[in-house]
């Protein structure tokens, strides 16, 4: 998808503060942060979202959501707590329509979120 922007971001055509790569995701800082810790984990494939995801999307899920968790770890928030937060279309908030998890932390989150 050449148009999209988190794709642009996987091609480094579009510069972004990335925490951590491996085959099949890529995690970097929101440049809208939200709390003080606020990470968008994406796969390096392009996916609209979960709900687009094909059969093979729980092997996919489960890791983006792993590296959620490794991330908050490294983060320091993984004892305090954390969020991890996934948009499925306009009105859920979704503005970039490639898959991505938030992760939020470092701050008390409060309910309901929206």
């Amino acid at each position: 998808m050449s148009a999209c922007l988190f794709c642009k971001i996987v091609d480094r055509t579009i510069p972004a503060t990335i925490v951590h790569e491996d085959e099949h995701a890529l995690a970097f800082q929101d440049i809208h942060a939200q709390a003080p810790v606020h990470i968008l984990v994406i796969p390096k494939q392009h996916v609209q979202s979960v709900q687009e995801a094909e059969d093979g999307g729980a092997a996919l899920f489960g890791h983006l959501l792993q590296t959620c968790v490794k991330l908050a770890k490294r983060q320091g928030i993984s004892e305090s707590g954390y969020r991890i937060v996934t948009n499925v279309g306009p009105h859920a908030g979704q503005t970039v329509f490639h898959l991505h998890f938030h992760l939020l932390g470092g701050r008390p989150m409060s309910w309901p979120p929206g």
